[in-house]
């Protein structure tokens, strides 16, 4: 399916509004494609290599076609702490996931954030924005296995 970015005409084309434009093409999408990243250099004339230069800088724009599922590990310091880096370990073990990475069958989508702001429920991860809270192994294989039966 071709995407379309007809709703950049909205956005006038001057080059200093690359990042508001950037930030449209990751709202519709969910991150920035190779096509979306040609469209945005003609768009607002600037060079593809600039774009990517973008696009790499700066940590809100994703290159991976995110998941159905958005699985986001909290890594503050409480969720750390109370073992943040084992559920990234039973998660690599269940959906073969290191963060950043999208499931070959594009269900499930993984990344850390610094922190989602419910430090006395710790460890939490939210998934598509709800959060699941003081998780084991055992929690967290059972909130998979709800969203994959989806």
């Amino acid at each position: 399916m071709q995407e379309d970015f007809s709703f950049l005409n909205k956005i006038e084309r001057d080059p200093g509004n690359l990042i508001k434009g950037l930030q449209a093409i990751q709202s519709a999408y969910g991150y920035v494609s190779d096509d979306a990243i040609r469209t945005a250099a003609e768009y607002f004339g600037r060079p593809e290599a600039d774009v990517e230069g973008v696009i790499s800088f700066y940590a809100q724009f994703k290159r991976v076609k995110p998941g159905k599922y958005k699985i986001a590990v909290c890594d503050g310091t409480a969720c750390h702490l109370k073992g943040a880096p084992l559920i990234h370990t039973w998660l690599n073990q269940e959906l073969g996931l290191n963060p950043g990475e999208t499931a070959p069958d594009g269900v499930f989508s993984l990344e850390t954030v610094a922190c989602l702001g419910c430090c006395s429920l710790a460890p939490v991860m939210s998934v598509n924005g709800k959060v699941h809270a003081k998780l084991d192994r055992r929690t967290m294989m059972k909130i998979l296995k709800e969203y994959a039966a989806k």
